[in-house]
């Protein structure tokens, strides 16, 4: 299957993909501690396994290359998320499982084999080979001698007959997090500043201060020192022999006939800030997840409005934490000066623009 995969096939590499995902998601999750961000961790490293699949010395490893590739993007994303946040993220909680735990997985599994067991033959064998024994579609078919679209068929009247029977064994928690919806009061923000850490356990780290448009709320976001110079670069109109990354993001999204709209900062669960870029193309209007320093970035390349949900103000940081934050030196001209003496440097000679 890799060899096909590098001759350009491409069933093989989606195929090879879907039988490592969950192995990479779940070490992906163990680093960082967010399924959402593991499977974006695992999207990354597939990213890069379909781009560098010619580096693979050994066919038969695959998966365990993969899933250390997934493992590489959760580290890396581990040390931005903490330079992101106000302090260090805490020690990961142990996963391993007491006896009561394990008991009670147990026995939950025992349920579901048991609705599962329930179901009509057809629909029994397609939802036992696909979901429990982890074939693909093409391969229950095979199996079951049936079509594809059958076994999608049988699939979805199981998940329909199933779902009665399950629903009683889960219990959803609710999550407190800023809402989203439409009752969501928006206010627009700009960028005011970046500031540095000068001292401590925070010397050298960013902070992103968005300004209320016409008001005087400020809210103060952590951010890596990369984003910190694209940011600094903006504010001070600094222009650069190539296009950055989001230059380059903003081009690439005209250049298919579409325009980032807007930004938003959405919503503050445990410390991290959420965004959102909506885009506006030829199928309608798309909302795009992102890190609220990638996602600003955009918005000042794209000359976009920053929107923030008002209650985030009140939320995000405390006085305290919000005096100390205030008291860090502005930083955007020094950045600025910076990356043009990096820029300098490598060029190994007089600056050209």
């Amino acid at each position: 299957m890799v060899r096909d995969a590098l001759e350009g096939a491409r069933d093989p590499l989606a195929e090879l993909l879907r039988r490592h995902w969950d192995t990479a998601v779940f070490l992906a999750t163990r680093v960082l501690g967010s399924a959402d961000l593991a499977r974006d961790a695992a999207q990354e490293a597939a990213i890069a396994a379909m781009t560098d699949l010619d580096r693979l010395r050994c066919p038969d490893r695959f998966g365990a290359w993969f899933c250390g590739i997934a493992l590489n993007v959760s580290r890396r994303w581990l040390r931005q998320l903490r330079s992101e946040m106000p302090g260090v993220l805490p020690e990961q909680v142990s996963t391993a499982l007491g006896p009561a735990e394990a008991a009670e997985i147990a026995d939950l599994a025992a349920r579901v084999r048991t609705a599962i067991a329930a179901l009509p033959d057809g629909q029994r064998d397609a939802v036992m080979l696909f979901y429990l024994r982890g074939l693909s579609h093409h391969e229950v078919a095979c199996e079951l001698d049936i079509s594809v679209g059958a076994v999608k068929a049988r699939l979805h009247q199981g998940r329909a007959g199933l779902a009665p029977r399950l629903a009683r064994l889960i219990e959803i928690p609710e999550v407190p997090t800023v809402s989203t919806n439409d009752a969501v009061q928006w206010a627009d923000v700009s960028v005011s500043e970046i500031r540095r850490g000068a001292q401590g356990d925070n010397q050298g780290k960013h902070v992103m201060i968005l300004q209320e448009s016409g008001g005087d709320r400020r809210l103060p976001i952590w951010i890596g020192p990369a984003e910190a110079t694209a940011l600094a670069l903006a504010l001070e109109s600094d222009e650069t022999p190539r296009p950055f990354t989001h230059k380059l993001a903003v081009s690439l999204v005209q250049a298919a006939g579409s325009q980032v709209s807007e930004v938003r900062i959405t919503r503050l669960l445990e410390q991290v800030f959420y965004a959102s870029v909506v885009v506006h193309g030829p199928a309608g209007a798309a909302e795009v997840d992102a890190r609220p320093s990638d996602a600003v970035n955009l918005a000042l390349a794209a000359g976009a409005p920053i929107r923030v949900d008002s209650e985030m103000f009140s939320v995000a940081v405390s006085d305290d934490e919000s005096r100390k934050l205030e008291s860090y030196p502005v930083a955007t001209a020094e950045i600025v000066a910076e990356a043009r003496q990096r820029r300098r440097e490598l060029m190994g000679g007089p600056e050209r623009t």
